[in-house]
């Protein structure tokens, strides 16, 4: 195996010699991951701890991909650069799978649809869609041009080194706000397995994206990749199934969660008029009541709360009360803001959480209701109705035109042999997504359904361990507050952030915590799959067009490796710490990188192949202003950017499109400026006309 990996043995056999080693390969692997699991079930019910079963699924999966990426390593620009173009298609269907399978869709997605019901289906609409046009308008052209990243097509179809600067400087920007998102995904489930801190979750699980990309480049992360495809949808069904036949008998969820949800449906009609729900939803408006109050007058208000808390403590010292009051009393003299800022900071947060639990289920629209409003109802509710149909059909744009120009993704169909298997390539990609992609729906509905008639009712003294083990790792990923005092569970009780959905499925369907451990080790696999292919876009975007194209054309091939590795490690180190900062949640984040991407890129890329009068200064203006029209978008509407660039003025949405959308504006921009601006300036010159034409017309060999 170490052989087959890390040699150029491959190149030496035929195409079919080449699939039948990695069938047998794969296949022992997926055996030996099979009995693995299986051992670790029975250590389970001899006694072994959760700790160390958390510890062994750690260290195993990431020495597993260690060691891939050892016998992996090459310092050959072609194998480093893209697999030695001889990943086949299936192979490479599921690798892309994996690349794509981000902490996003593996964490997110479930937990997107938990929480917004039909709206979060724009995320599936608008992904799936996105492999459409990779495969009808990029993939097989851009294979068919033959280098090694999306800068470098933009440098040889556009002339000069600026639209490849820019094109770099763009990759840069959408990869990178997109490995933060990865990153945040393995600190988190890094912390669930072991226990450590979050912040040291995520250098953890640094090490094994390293490793991986640090020493074989595209031809570790590959076959990584391919590894990590097969734990993350293996861990992503067993859980949903096993749900799906404790709700209903069936195991095939994807076919029966419509009765579940027709039963979520009537459990939501009853939470939203039980007199307890009502009771607890009224003390958290006293709650937003009393916040609004204080933030009228922030400095007096903080004076008298701190007053209040001094008080407090030197009356528990004064009348011999026990320990943990006295050390409950300081904690909450401990927490209070320094100053003024921070305390208007606080309040501003809290009372809108409290708004939000003011509202029926929790602030959740129901699940099956497909849009805000009502298109019959008031003026008010129609124009609620129109918006939230805007924004669903807005996303599904963004997210299908960023998904085809995401520079990561498209640097898959590089590692093929052919324009033929580039064309498969995305096939077995939409096959193997559309496993998860299918199953996700029905996680949603499934754990709603657990949560809604389970654990909503339970007394507090009876709540499974697991709520405690989560509330420790993130309260805002998961806690509980008995807000009304009646020692029983109302759903307006309960915060659930969307990233702890899946990870949850094991535990709410009552499976071994090894099962759980399984789960954590999918998301933990998709997380860093996707920040391998990342982390290699940004080095080799660096390393190659940076370095070798612009900087130093005579380099030899060991230096553009040796600068490349040097710069990934560079780039992970920061992109780690950006992660621990927690800046927002990942959905967004990963939203912003397709915005990000659609902007800049897909104008670009689509007109380069099929428009020969598009030119160099076009596409660089094109460029520039598309993903300025989306950055300023979304630096002044996004609660999370705003705060960070201290933006106070008014949020002006424009025709009420969130900010998660704002590719919206950036992409009919850049098509537009590239047309204007190339019919107004000379055209290309004859070369970059003929390779158009090389790009458009492949010879019929290579189909």
């Amino acid at each position: 195996m170490a052989g087959f990996f890390g040699s150029r043995e491959g190149t030496k056999l035929s195409s079919q010699q080449f699939k039948a080693q990695l069938n047998r390969v794969y296949r022992w692997y997926t055996l030996g991951f099979v009995l693995f699991v299986a051992v670790l079930a029975v250590a389970e019910r001899m006694g072994l701890p959760r700790l160390w079963i958390g510890f062994t699924f750690l260290m195993a999966t990431i020495g597993l991909y260690a060691a891939i990426g050892v016998m992996s390593r090459t310092t050959d620009a072609a194998e480093y650069y893209v697999a030695g173009r001889r990943v086949p298609a299936v192979y490479n269907g599921m690798a892309t799978g994996a690349d794509w399978m981000s902490a996003a869709s593996f964490i997110g997605l479930a937990g997107t649809l938990y929480l917004t019901g039909y709206s979060g289906l724009a995320f599936i609409m608008g992904w799936t869609g996105g492999y459409c046009l990779v495969a009808l308008v990029l993939a097989p052209y851009l294979r068919k041009f033959g280098q090694f990243t999306i800068p470098d097509f933009l440098g040889e179809r556009y002339g000069g080194h600026l639209p490849r600067l820019i094109g770099l400087a763009a990759a840069i920007l959408c990869s990178f706000t997109y490995l933060v998102a990865q990153i945040y995904g393995v600190g988190l489930i890094t912390s669930y397995l072991t226990g450590v801190a979050f912040e040291l979750g995520i250098f953890l699980g640094l090490g094994g994206i390293l490793v991986c990309s640090f020493l074989g480049g595209m031809r570790a992360v590959t076959w990584t990749q391919v590894a990590q495809y097969i734990i993350l949808v293996v861990a992503y069904l067993i859980p949903v199934v096993w749900l799906s036949v404790k709700q209903t008998g069936v195991p095939v969820p994807q076919l029966v969660y419509g009765f579940q949800l027709e039963k979520v449906t009537a459990k939501e009609k009853e939470l939203s008029t039980d007199p307890r729900e009502l009771q607890v939803r009224e003390l958290f408006r006293q709650r937003s009541e009393a916040l609004a109050e204080k933030l009228k007058h922030p400095a007096i208000s903080l004076a008298a709360d701190k007053l209040a808390a001094n008080q407090r403590m030197d009356a528990l010292k004064g009348g011999n009360a026990s320990a943990a009051e006295i050390s409950a009393a300081g904690k909450v003299l401990a927490a209070m803001p320094r100053d003024e800022a921070a305390a208007s900071a606080a309040w501003m947060a809290a009372k809108a959480a409290a708004d939000i639990k003011t509202l029926p289920l929790n602030g959740m629209p129901p699940h099956a209701a497909q849009f805000a409003g009502d298109p019959d109802g008031t003026a008010q509710e129609k124009e609620l109705y129109n918006t939230s149909r805007r924004n669903f059909l807005a996303l599904i744009f963004c997210l299908m035109v960023g998904t085809a120009a995401l520079p990561h993704i498209l640097m898959r169909y590089y590692t093929v042999p052919s324009v033929r298997e580039a064309r498969q390539s995305v096939t077995w990609s939409l096959f193997f997504i559309f496993l998860l992609y299918f199953t996700a729906p029905a996680l949603a509905v499934l754990v709603k359904y657990e949560i809604f008639t389970v654990l909503v009712g339970t007394s507090f003294d009876q709540l499974p361990a697991w709520v405690q083990r989560w509330s420790r790792i993130d309260p805002a990923l998961l806690s509980v507050a008995d807000v009304n005092q009646d020692h029983i569970l109302q759903l307006n009780e309960i915060t659930i952030g969307g990233d702890i959905v899946v990870l949850l499925a094991p535990e709410l369907a009552g499976l071994p915590y090894v099962i759980s451990g399984l789960v954590a080790a999918g998301g933990l696999a998709a997380a860093l799959s996707t920040a391998d292919g990342l982390l290699l876009t940004i080095a080799n975007a660096l390393g190659h067009d940076l370095y070798y194209k612009m900087i130093d054309p005579n380099a030899s091939t060991v230096s553009r490796v040796t600068v490349s590795k040097i710069l990934l490690l560079m780039v992970a180190l920061l992109a780690a710490y950006v992660a621990a900062q927690k800046p927002a949640d990942i959905l967004f984040l990963v939203s912003a990188a397709f915005s990000f991407a659609a902007a800049s890129f897909f104008p670009a890329l689509s007109l380069g192949i099929f428009w020969k009068r598009a030119t160099g200064i076009a596409a660089v203006l094109g460029m520039v202003s598309g993903l300025g029209v989306t950055s300023y978008y979304m630096f002044t509407t996004q609660p999370w950017l705003r705060a960070t660039f201290g933006i106070t003025s008014p949020v002006q949405l424009w025709w009420g499109i969130e900010p998660i959308s704002a590719g919206l504006f950036g992409v009919p921009v850049g098509f537009a400026v590239i047309v204007l601006v190339s019919l107004m300036t000379p055209p290309p010159s004859q070369k970059a006309q003929a390779l158009v034409e090389h790009i458009r017309y492949p010879d019929l060999k290579s189909f």
